[in-house]
């Protein structure tokens, strides 16, 4: 996946909303994304560990991914009614259409993209992604990203995060969302 832009009508943003699989990049360059447009930056994930006080992997094994899907619907749906927000999401949340149609209500959506390879490489070595935990988990990240990417798909913008730096993602991810608010897209 390429730089890409599929923005369909007129809508108006008050937020970013980055989406994209784990170790695409999506915390590290919210944070920067914000602090250059004074926003706020919510990570989903963060925000479920410190209102539950559990770990996401604590949640999936005590409970299963079914509770910790549903968990992230209701914080999606309270985050519609914030503005001036960058919200990193976790990798599975826009799979569920209701979460999608919520963070095109009030935010650009931003997809990180990258290859199975290159994620593979930027997380092997963090032990908190419970989906992770697979004997084999290349091909668990190549299966996953396979079943996403229709929804990935679905963002208004796509930006692969391959062979850029952080900074330089958060630059294009600026640019992308004044040219959407000035309506110049």
């Amino acid at each position: 996946m390429q730089y890409s832009i599929a923005m369909a009508g007129t809508r108006h943003f008050s937020n970013i909303s980055m989406i994209g699989f784990m170790g695409t990049g999506k915390s590290s360059v919210g944070q920067i994304v914000a602090a250059q447009l004074r926003f706020t930056f919510v990570d989903t994930d963060d925000l479920i560990e410190s209102r539950t006080g559990r770990t996401i992997s604590e949640i999936f094994a005590q409970q299963g991914e079914p509770v910790f899907r549903q968990l992230e619907n209701q914080l999606v749906q309270e985050l519609a009614s914030r503005t001036g927000l960058v919200i990193a999401t976790g990798g599975g949340l826009p799979v569920n259409p209701a979460n999608l149609e919520s963070l095109k209500s009030h935010s650009l959506v931003i997809c990180l993209w990258a290859s199975p390879d290159a994620i593979w490489e930027r997380v092997r070595h963090q032990s908190h992604r419970p989906l992770l935990n697979d004997p084999d988990p290349q091909g668990k990240i190549r299966r996953l990203l396979a079943e996403r990417e229709p929804f990935y798909r679905q963002a208004d913008v796509l930006v692969n995060t391959e062979m850029r730096s952080v900074r330089e993602v958060a630059q294009h991810v600026v640019h992308q969302f004044h040219m959407a608010r000035s309506g110049k897209r």
